[in-house]
């Protein structure tokens, strides 16, 4: 039987060169959007509705859905909030529907259209997810969301960090995951140390939002993944050990 495909897509910008079709693509944004979806979904949010555009997320202001809105780190002036997880406590966002747009995840979730499945992955659901994924016997692609179309850190080490828990299973990896998991073990002993340097991570600290970037860097924090239904990611329904 022939093995499995383990393929990392660096940017958005790739993901044509990746024949998705009758794969699971994981969608990887982790500073922010991607981090904040799964915190939300853990804490209790009915769904989360992602949208390319400010446009389309007005056009829901007649409902009584959460609307986010994020541009360049920034929270988009009129809406609720932006993508900060800290704004996805249950407190908020239980057994609400949000409606959410940012500049890059977003934009990545709808350039994978065409997957067998879409599903949600950050550092706080990392185990879960690879837990789940050594059960599925499809082909994977790690879809990382990156920056305005270009390759990012943050992203490239979460991908690797999947890689590293699925390498030894039955899959073939592509030489992106192979970069990716080389990467993740250069930097894994501190994450935070090594992304200082990041692009990414410089744009946020001068936004001085420096504890979100900690908190998307805290593994495990959740046991969720967001799945998409239709238009919506919702709370994936699996039991999957968390040790397995």
């Amino acid at each position: 039987m022939s093995k499995l495909n383990l393929e990392v897509c660096l940017t958005p910008a790739l993901l044509h060169l990746h024949d998705i079709h009758e794969s699971i693509v994981v969608v990887i944004d982790i500073f922010r959007a991607t981090s904040s979806i799964c915190y939300g979904i853990e804490n209790g949010a009915k769904a989360i509705i992602p949208v390319e555009s400010i446009e389309s997320c007005k056009s829901y202001q007649s409902t009584d859905f959460l609307l986010a809105a994020e541009r360049n780190g920034e929270i988009v002036a009129g809406f609720d909030f932006g993508n900060s997880p800290f704004a996805y406590a249950s407190e908020k966002v239980k057994g609400k529907t949000i409606v959410l747009t940012t500049t890059n995840g977003t934009r990545a979730i709808h350039a994978a259209q065409e997957a067998h499945t879409i599903v949600i992955g950050s550092f706080l659901n990392l185990d879960t997810l690879c837990n789940w994924l050594k059960t599925e016997d499809r082909n994977i692609c790690l879809l990382c969301s990156g920056w305005k179309d270009k390759t990012n850190l943050e992203d490239t080490l979460f991908a690797g960090a999947v890689v590293e828990q699925l390498k030894n299973t039955d899959y073939k990896l592509d030489d992106a995951g192979i970069l990716a998991a080389d990467l993740y073990a250069l930097a894994k002993g501190n994450l935070w140390a090594y992304l200082k340097k990041s692009s990414h991570s410089e744009r946020l600290k001068k936004l001085h939002i420096e504890d979100d970037i900690a908190f998307c860097l805290h593994e495990n924090r959740t046991t969720s993944i967001p799945i998409l239904k239709g238009d919506k990611l919702v709370k994936m329904d699996f039991k999957v050990a968390l040790n397995a």
